[in-house]
């Protein structure tokens, strides 16, 4: 299951990707702040995206709509599932049977 909250605080992340633009090694950071490389290079990218200097990937604000999109997407499918046996058990309690027009 992802993390809720980030291991590293914004303000954190932020003067991190500062010193690398100022010219500072990604693995000297590392080094020297105890995060991993990779975390560091993503935090550059991310950063380069949300602020338009990249269009390579999906902006913070992008990845948050979707993330948002496709809970409630997976709510309302369930919904859909609970109503669709719903029918089915009230159509066998009456007699009659559902129509099938669509499953979408």
């Amino acid at each position: 299951m992802p993390r809720t909250d980030p291991a590293y605080p914004p303000e954190y992340r932020w003067r991190i990707v500062e010193l690398a633009r100022a010219g500072r090694t990604i693995s000297e950071l590392a080094r020297e702040f105890e995060a991993s490389a990779n975390a560091i290079r993503k935090w550059v990218k991310q950063a380069a995206l949300d602020e338009g200097l990249r269009s390579d990937g999906l902006s913070s604000s992008e990845r948050e709509e979707l993330n948002r999109l496709r809970r409630e997407n997976r709510v309302l499918r369930e919904e859909r599932e609970i109503l669709s046996k719903a029918a089915a058990w009230f159509a066998q309690e009456t007699g009659a049977t559902p129509s099938r027009r669509s499953h979408s």
